[in-house]
């Protein structure tokens, strides 16, 4: 198979091999830095791969098998996945797969027959999967095949019950063992369970070659009286779930984001910093934006604006010798891809994607593109539903957009270090 690399215009020729010798393991940090095994930076340049819906499995191998995708992203220059998975399935590895598949349809209110269907192109496309495979198995299969060419893996607990993510309403937005907690935001956010499910994730990554880190949870929101402790509960469970990681693999980095969905680290500035004394040289920050995102929302129009209200919330912890500094990583931002005047983006998406696009290229910042997947097996009750923002076309057979080739190359080259 044959595809348009995003790579190929950074370094003029596309070679997987000569990225994954760069990436001797463990990985560590230094300042604002991510660091291989030799003290050489590794700057993280990612696309996401949704697995935390109610199948448990990553999305798209009824489209494609886990080679063909693996290949793709590779042959892209993408030297890692922030991969996600729910709660649910970190405290449910054993799973066969079928089953999955019949449960996620009473749990999405949608077709045991289009489920079953879905399952059985999976097993089609996938020959390892038989009637013994459960979920973990596909997840491992999705890393060994990653990182057989040199990709790397981030595990990122998206939910805890398995789910499209994100609405106020989810229940699954902030701790419900914190202060303030009300049904709608919190009624499947169990601490505990969260917290046994990292640690089950940690320790089953020991033996996962190639998987270098863990987003403890994504996109946190208060709601209501929640977090108006001053984020007492974001200090207190955040330590919590990176002590629980670090303690059953200590290899890993520990990924953490700020509050108001990953958007919001000021607490860090204005308050006190985290304590990872615990994680030594693991510690890393993530933030996520979109041209939506709410808490930017009143610079949306002036980039210049905008690229200091990024600086404000969370870019700030970049800055040398501060007692908040670490590596920042925005671990999802993205855009439709579906066409518009600007090769491919809509006004409002290029507007949005320059900014920044600018701004991460001005901090050579890691950074993962959302998302890899074209469509899913089920979302919000659509069977087959199709991403629009899916860096691969609804058939899974190559680029939606083939623009975007040009648009990210900047964003893959290294210009600053240590």
């Amino acid at each position: 198979m044959r595809f348009s690399s995003l790579l190929a215009g950074a370094l003029g020729v596309v070679l997987p091999a000569a990225v994954a010798s760069a990436q001797k393991l463990p990985l560590s940090t230094s300042s604002r830095w991510i660091l291989d095994a030799d003290g050489q930076r590794v700057k993280l340049r990612c696309v996401n791969w949704a697995g935390h819906q109610e199948a448990n499995v990553p999305e798209g191998l009824n489209k494609q098998s886990v080679d063909y995708v693996a290949d793709f992203i590779a042959q892209q220059g993408f030297n890692c996945v922030r991969l996600t998975y729910s709660i649910d399935h970190a405290l449910g590895p054993d799973v066969l797969v079928s089953d999955s598949f019949v449960a996620a349809a009473s749990a999405a209110s949608v077709s045991v027959d289009d489920m079953n269907g879905m399952y059985a192109q999976i097993a089609d496309k996938n020959t390892f999967i038989t009637a013994d495979t459960t979920t973990r198995d596909v997840y491992a299969a999705v890393i060994a095949a990653l990182w057989k060419r040199g990709v790397m893996t981030i595990l990122d607990n998206h939910v805890s019950k398995a789910s499209w993510c994100c609405n106020i309403d989810d229940g699954n937005g902030w701790w419900d063992e914190g202060f303030g907690y009300n049904d709608m935001n919190s009624r499947y956010f169990k601490t505990q369970e969260w917290l046994d499910g990292l640690q089950a994730m940690a320790t089953w990554s020991v033996s996962q070659p190639g998987v270098i880190g863990m987003s403890l949870r994504n996109e946190v929101r208060e709601w209501l009286l929640q977090g108006l402790n001053g984020r007492a509960d974001w200090y207190t469970f955040m330590t919590q779930g990176a002590e629980r990681v670090h303690g059953a693999n200590p290899e890993l980095l520990v990924i953490v984001g700020g509050t108001q969905s990953a958007t919001d680290l000021t607490h860090v500035r204005v308050n006190k910093t985290l304590d990872w004394s615990g994680w030594q040289g693991k510690h890393v920050w993530e933030w996520h934006a979109y041209s939506f995102t709410v808490t930017f929302a009143v610079a949306k129009g002036n980039c210049d604006l905008l690229k200091q209200t990024y600086g404000a919330f969370d870019g700030f912890v970049l800055e040398q010798d501060k007692d908040f500094t670490a590596p920042l990583f925005l671990s999802e931002f993205g855009f439709g891809m579906t066409g518009g005047p600007h090769d491919g983006l809509s006004d409002d998406d290029d507007a949005y994607f320059q900014c920044i696009r600018d701004y991460v290229t001005g901090n050579d910042a890691e950074w993962a593109l959302w998302a890899v997947q074209g469509s899913y097996y089920v979302r919000e009750g659509a069977v087959g539903a199709e991403e629009p923002w899916g860096l691969l076309d609804a058939d899974w057979n190559g680029l939606r957009n083939p623009n975007i080739t040009g648009l990210l190359e900047p964003m893959f080259k290294v210009t600053q270090g240590p």
